[in-house]
């Protein structure tokens, strides 16, 4: 911690702030801000309420009317502060409300109706971090079987997509033949096409071969990626020819070497393409979304799209579920970032 606060207070002007070190962290916060702002956001309105989500202006705090149970009420009653006619204010509860007024009862004397202007009362408001979102949300649509759903599209999708891009980047670096570099290129030009040219092609073959309303359908489309085959390709082209002629020598067959020489050697770049595989697959809402029109094969992406009606979008519950479907990949990209400098950095280094 002491290093990063040496590092952190360092200044150009070493024993004052100059013009350089203001608008460094200035650039910084206004980078912290952009990045991790939506995400604050979108943490602290999962605890909100429907109404407090959509009010104006905006309020970044989950607040919450304070409330309380009087007797002779079923309900527990919203309580306000009331300003007085001499300026003076008073916690009173609101019975009801009849157009701009107000019908309230002081607690301690619950039998007197006191009516007011609701411009002269202000609800009594404190912050809460309630769960009653996650738990409603929950309850309303079948969350176990989405977030199974999920994780079986998200673990045979990435092991599908590791297994046929390093075989395809292993082939484009360490065999020689006519024709490689063409390929390579073509297979990285597909990027440059946008995935709406392809969508009704690929949906029309997996509607002949019978898979739609499947998750084979939703994993095996994706399964090789050019930017996968680019990754490890470049990776593996560090990795010495000697290697693998010494292992020919001893007889090895082209399969031993694929398995027990190139992927070790190649595990840097296999984590990385293992993170954004996992990232893609999990955070992939339009895929899913064509393929499968039966509840009990969604994900969980498209089982949000279950709180948004014709007529009513309820935005607490969505924001709540989100937080939740965003929690497993956050786990996994803080146990494995390391791996994306480590191998991101030592790609394509000779």
């Amino acid at each position: 911690m002491s290093a990063v606060t040496t590092f952190l207070a360092r200044r150009c002007g070493h024993t004052k702030l100059n013009i350089t070190d203001i608008i460094t962290y200035l650039y910084l916060f206004f980078g912290v801000v952009i990045m991790f702002g939506p995400i604050l956001w979108l943490v602290l309105s999962s605890f909100k309420t429907a109404a407090e989500v959509i009010k104006f202006p905006p309020r970044l705090l989950p607040y919450r009317q304070d409330t309380i149970v009087v007797e002779g009420y079923d309900d527990p009653l919203p309580l306000f502060e009331v300003t007085l006619d001499d300026g003076s204010t008073i916690k009173l509860a609101q019975v009801r409300r009849i157009g701009l007024e107000g019908q309230m009862i002081d607690p301690a004397n619950p039998g007197e109706i006191i009516k007011v202007h609701i411009n002269d009362r202000k609800p009594i408001e404190s912050v809460v971090f309630g769960l009653e979102n996650y738990i409603e949300g929950v309850q309303s649509f079948n969350f176990g079987r989405y977030l199974r759903n999920s994780v079986v599209v998200t673990v045979f999708a990435t092991i599908l997509t590791l297994l046929i891009n390093s075989m395809a980047a292993f082939a484009l670096s360490k065999y020689r033949f006519r024709g490689r570099t063409t390929i390579f290129l073509i297979m990285i030009g597909t990027l440059m096409v946008p995935l709406s040219v392809v969508l009704v092609p690929v949906f029309l073959v997996i509607t002949k071969v019978g898979w739609n309303n499947n998750l084979l359908g939703v994993i095996v489309p994706g399964a090789a990626t050019p930017t996968g085959v680019f990754l490890l390709r470049q990776y593996m082209l560090t990795i010495p020819d000697e290697l693998i002629d010494a292992a020919r020598i001893d007889g090895a067959s082209e399969w031993r070497i694929y398995s027990q020489i190139i992927l070790p050697l190649a595990r840097p770049a296999l984590a990385v393409l293992t993170i954004f595989s996992v990232m893609w697959r999990w955070n992939d809402f339009l895929w899913p979304l064509i393929v499968l029109s039966r509840s009990e094969f969604f994900t969980l992406q498209v089982g949000l799209n279950s709180f948004q009606g014709e007529l009513n979008v309820q935005w607490h519950l969505i924001l709540a579920m989100t937080m939740l479907t965003l929690l497993p990949i956050t786990v996994v990209f803080a146990f494995l970032q390391r791996h994306i400098t480590t191998g991101i950095a030592t790609t394509g280094l000779k």
